[in-house]
């Protein structure tokens, strides 16, 4: 049910016309069933919006405001199909509201004639009405310790005046105030943790309850929120560091590409230590989501952009260590609240973005793009400078990635459809799911056609197949190798890589729908990889690639990565140059002669299948990309 709070009175909003209200759940709370959220019937829900900031800075209202009506851009989020907004805010403007101290921002009443007289929080009450009436729900992020606009720099949760005990106090407040209006949904405990171990002040992930420690602080605000409100949704994110295997929190934090002791990630990014030390709320452990944030190189040119890399090697390499392996082992639902950026600026950050909102689609991850706002100087925004036209370039990547069922966006509000009442864009969760409160469609797709299989190497498969058809539509499709699912993508391809030289698999598909009915399997496809030949061990490539050059001198870098389907313990790396060409210095790597022969280094022999590893170099003379270059792995 979506709630209106006016005066402190809390009212029904009547159901959207064609719905039934006493069908439907009473209200919109949701829950977490293994890693789905769901609502209180079990239905599985995808929360899929964006950002909007201002509150948490200095003007502690939304930016925007100075020309835009909050009313008509409200409204133009949901036509648009956004089912949610994160809201950051910071702590100290927690604080004032609790102190009764909210002051009138600086807003463009001639814009926003129904702000007139309003202060900060009656503002932002009276946009919770707007999105009750769109059929938005609203996720509530402490970005900050004060008020500042670059406040999240600040690496924890405490500053200055605003203490532990008050960033508790804090969010009791919120719990206490929304306890009774389901349009607040969750909460987003702190926006970016992070800091290294040189640093004065950082976050850190273990089992301590020290006043740094991110987890054990989680923990405690959010068991005093569910005390207040059990029925609110609790993000967590991560931090930015984790021991290496063998290494503790007291470890040197030295160069990362000389003595890597801690694993580095995008501020908030790094959820490693969920495996060894998992959020635990005890009876409200169904209330719990992680929330990792994920950039591109338009941000910061993290080490992974300067090598080649696309989804799989992403996911390998980056998401699935990180936090994805939350997801694919069950343990939670992730929903990253922050991801996006600038197009057509880097070829590699529109790769970046499209590999995300693809892995984001296959997997129904929920998420947030960031940002609504233009004036975001890392990103841009959805909206263009006039605070009103839509980038319709960035809007057409996000969009695959916001809730739809049959032509339409869905919303979270079982009675009002997104959009609001009359909406032609979106339907209301109890449209979604019928009048009884249950899935609508029970049809199961039909089987694809049997995969058809292209280029085949020793070690992969380029595999294609005829689409499966759906009552609705199918979103996703799982590859089957040998009956185990190894992959679920959205297209009707795919490429099988990590294969065994001279080795028969059978590969055969199945379709996915929107409401997470799984069709039949198609006919199996035997495929033998060859047997391959001249390249060194067939468990292992290496990828040479320049990356600048200059006259008499360049740098170059190899990526080694283990194909096989075995771990590795040591891999050598061969080329030659050229007369007059040779190799000045090298890191992360042993080089030895005669030719070039490249040994790994003491910390990053060992592979797993399927991992990777990269060293670089500087060398004199012509930049030339040899040819062959073997790799072999032991």
């Amino acid at each position: 049910m979506a709630l209106a709070v006016t005066g402190g009175a809390v009212t029904a909003v009547n159901a959207a016309p064609g719905v039934s209200a006493a069908a439907a759940p009473a209200t919109d709370w949701l829950h977490v069933s293994g890693n789905k959220i769901v609502d209180s019937a079990g239905n599985p829900v995808w929360l899929t919006g964006t950002n909007w900031f201002g509150f948490n800075a200095t003007e502690r209202v939304f930016h925007g405001l100075w020309s835009a009506n909050i009313t008509q851009l409200t409204a133009s989020m949901a036509q648009r199909g956004i089912n949610l907004v994160r809201v950051p805010i910071s702590t100290q403007l927690l604080l004032e509201w609790k102190a009764g101290q909210a002051t009138a921002p600086n807003v463009n009443t001639y814009a926003n004639p129904e702000l007139t007289g309003m202060n900060s929080l009656q503002i932002f009450e009276y946009w919770l009405q707007l999105c009750e009436r769109n059929g938005i729900k609203v996720l509530l992020d402490v970005h900050s310790a004060e008020a500042d606009n670059s406040g999240h720099v600040h690496p924890v949760w405490y500053k200055g005046t605003v203490t532990p005990e008050m960033y508790y106090q804090g969010w009791e407040w919120a719990a206490t105030r929304w306890k009774n209006n389901d349009t607040v949904v969750a909460f987003d405990l702190k926006n970016e943790p992070h800091g290294t171990p040189n640093d004065t002040v950082r976050a850190k992930w273990d089992d301590s309850t020290d006043v740094d420690n991110w987890k054990n602080t989680a923990e405690t605000a959010a068991k005093r929120i569910l005390a207040i409100n059990p029925e609110v949704l609790i993000l967590v994110e991560g931090n930015e560091v984790y021991p290496r295997e063998g290494e503790t929190w007291n470890s040197p934090n030295t160069d990362p590409d000389l003595s890597p002791n801690y694993y580095y990630n995008w501020w908030g990014g790094n959820l490693r230590g969920a495996k060894q030390h998992p959020i635990n709320l005890g009876a409200h452990q169904d209330q719990l989501v992680y929330s990792p944030h994920d950039y591109g190189p338009l941000v910061f040119n993290q080490p992974w952009f300067d090598k080649p890399f696309d989804k799989a090697s992403l996911t390998d390499d980056v998401w699935r260590p990180n936090w994805f392996y939350l997801h694919e082992n069950g343990t939670a639902p992730l929903l990253i609240g922050e991801w996006g950026g600038r197009l057509g600026q880097d070829a590699r950050q529109d790769k970046w973005m499209t590999a995300l909102r693809d892995l984001i689609v296959e997997n129904q991850l929920h998420q947030t793009f960031w940002v609504l706002n233009p004036n975001s100087g890392d990103t841009g925004g959805l909206l263009l400078d006039d605070w009103k036209t839509w980038d319709e370039q960035k809007y057409a990547l996000l969009k695959p990635a916001l809730w739809q069922h049959g032509g339409k966006f869905v919303g979270l509000d079982h009675q009002v459809p997104l959009g609001g009442d009359g909406s032609t864009t979106g339907i209301s969760l109890g449209q979604r799911y019928g009048d009884g409160g249950s899935d609508g469609d029970t049809t199961a797709p039909g089987a694809p056609g049997q995969p058809t299989a292209g280029t085949i190497t020793a070690n992969s498969v380029a595999l294609s197949w005829t689409a499966a058809t759906d009552n609705v539509g199918v979103t996703a499709y799982d590859v089957l190798r040998n009956g185990t699912v190894v992959a679920t993508v959205s297209a009707t391809s795919y490429t099988a890589t990590g294969l065994a030289a001279s080795t028969a698999y059978i590969f055969s598909v199945r379709a996915r729908d929107a409401a997470g009915n799984v069709g039949a399997a198609s006919a199996g496809r035997s495929v033998t990889t060859s047997a391959g030949g001249g390249g060194g061990d067939q468990g292992c490539t290496a990828t040479y690639k320049t990356t600048t050059s200059w006259s008499g001198g360049f740098q170059g870098e190899v990526t080694v990565r283990n194909t096989g389907t075995a771990a590795g313990s040591a891999w050598t790396v061969n080329w030659t140059y050229p007369a007059g060409t040779t190799i000045g210095s090298l890191w992360n790597g042993v080089v030895g002669t005669p030719a070039v022969t490249v040994r790994n280094a003491a910390h990053n022999g060992a592979l797993a299948a399927g991992a990777s590893t990269t060293f670089g170099f500087v060398g004199t003379g012509t930049a030339t990309t040899p040819a062959p270059i073997t790799c072999t792995l032991s």
